[in-house]
């Protein structure tokens, strides 16, 4: 009971639940003792921590080709049977619109982010070129991660990240991901996690390989890039984003 005044004066609320519980026996939890330092207005302040990786904004571009800009966004699906989410993430390629990889799982932190990149680099024979693609991605958690960031940097890539509330800025991950909730996640209840899993790496399938696309003269996404490789073919619409 003899604490000396002042004890705890540049403490956080955590630090001084315990200096009460230590001090003075009470019996208290840390959500009280945040409640009543902000009654009291004698809060901490929190320190300001500097990002080491500024955001670069996303910035107007016209897409020429294959592997200059992919989209990443993350969907949520639903297992009914389980009552759990599920989550599914992809990297589009906005040029021929396919999905140069994917990640389907019951969690969804920033290093499945950069496992998925990682990985969608090497399918596409990228990991020892000079020049990869552009990384545009909203301001989730994941993407400003400094596991994922880092990454980016060491890889040599350039992430750029949309301005809040302009999904418009990634419309071509924003569009796949509809076809993805009308097409395979809205048709279903899924009684486990194995069947909607399933489910989604058939869409994936099925989209890459089979689904017509207007824009690309009518053909899959997979087999537009094959011809644009080998006959220089172009969607039909300059690609502006």
């Amino acid at each position: 009971m003899n604490a000396v005044a002042g004890d705890g004066f540049a403490y956080g609320y955590l630090k001084l639940t315990y200096v009460l519980k230590r001090e003075y026996q009470l019996v208290i939890n840390k959500k009280k003792v945040y409640r009543l330092c902000k009654e009291l207005g004698i809060l901490k302040q929190q320190r300001q921590i500097k990002s080491k990786y500024p955001r670069r904004l996303a910035r107007n571009r016209d897409i020429m080709a294959p592997n200059q800009l992919w989209e990443v966004d993350i969907k949520y699906g639903y297992v009914h049977g389980e009552d759990r989410f599920f989550f599914v993430r992809s990297y589009i390629d906005v040029f021929d619109r396919q999905t140069a990889d994917y990640h389907i799982g019951l969690h969804c932190e920033a290093t499945d982010a950069v496992d998925t990149l990682k990985r969608a680099l090497w399918k596409r024979r990228l990991l020892d070129q000079s020049v990869l693609p552009v990384i545009r991605s909203d301001n989730g958690p994941q993407f400003v991660s400094l596991a994922f960031e880092s990454t980016c940097e060491q890889l040599g890539i350039e992430h750029e990240r949309i301005p809040p509330r302009t999904p418009n800025m990634k419309a071509h991950i924003e569009s796949f991901h509809r076809l993805l909730e009308d097409d395979c996640l809205s048709r279903y209840e899924f009684e486990s996690y194995e069947q909607a899993y399933k489910a989604v790496v058939d869409f994936m399938d099925y989209y890459n390989n089979r689904r017509l696309h207007s824009s690309l003269h009518y053909l899959p996404p997979a087999e537009f890039n094959k011809q644009h490789y080998e006959t220089g073919l172009t969607p039909k619409t300059n690609v502006k984003v």
